[in-house]
């Protein structure tokens, strides 16, 4: 397990979460077969700020983190409270997220960090909750999306490196670097990222967030 410093310390109170969101002109392109062209980036934001409006709800959530260089959800996000940092590596989702970390870290060294999706509009903050609590318990865990195939979260304790390795079957990679993976009955909101009209129908099931359900429910008819 690699560490950042040789020294234990205590540490800070409360979880920063760093939340990675694309330009909104690239996201949930895989979208655009149910959503249409117009309402897909629109649908992209909405997701972003349920997903962050539910974190900072979250009691154990101390602030967020939106590494971003999307204006407009820059301005939306931040008007939420998250804090907002540029994508400088402009590398790719686990470069961004590695940035993210470095940032809260800048200011807070032995913060305890996750990981976590931006397109979770079903989340739920007392689910949200449950996973932290469990996360805390490792140095470093994951949890699974609904398919079993990826990752919609991964935390690493004061003192640990993230080690992110999102993008398509990170389940297995998250394993295999060590991480613990989260096993934990009712917390599908935190699992039930959105890529397809068919992952947004079962997130409705679960009960979308208020940005995003005013955005698709009267699309959808």
């Amino acid at each position: 397990m690699k560490t950042l410093h040789p020294m234990r310390a205590a540490a800070d109170e409360g979880w920063s979460l760093v939340v990675p969101l694309k330009p909104l002109a690239l996201a949930k392109s895989r979208l655009a077969a149910a959503a249409g062209p117009r309402l897909r980036p629109r649908l992209a934001l909405a997701f972003a700020e349920d997903t962050v409006g539910a974190v900072l709800n979250c009691a154990r959530v101390r602030d967020v983190a939106v590494v971003t260089d999307d204006p407009t959800a820059s301005e939306a996000l931040a008007a939420l409270g998250a804090r907002i940092v540029p994508d400088s590596p402009a590398a790719g989702l686990n470069a961004a997220l590695a940035h993210g970390v470095r940032a809260v870290r800048s200011l807070r060294p032995w913060a305890r960090v996750a990981a976590l999706n931006a397109d979770l509009p079903a989340l739920r903050p007392e689910e949200l909750t449950r996973v932290l609590d469990v996360a805390a318990k490792f140095p470093r865990a994951f949890l699974a999306d609904a398919a079993e195939i990826g990752t919609t979260f991964l935390s690493a304790g004061p003192g640990v490196e993230l080690e992110p390795a999102f993008g398509g079957a990170s389940r297995l990679r998250h394993l295999s670097s060590g991480a613990v993976e989260i096993r934990l009955a009712g917390v599908d909101s935190v699992r039930r990222d959105v890529d397809t009209g068919e992952d947004l129908a079962a997130a409705g099931e679960l009960g979308l967030g208020p940005r995003t359900a005013a955005r698709w429910l009267p699309a959808a008819g």
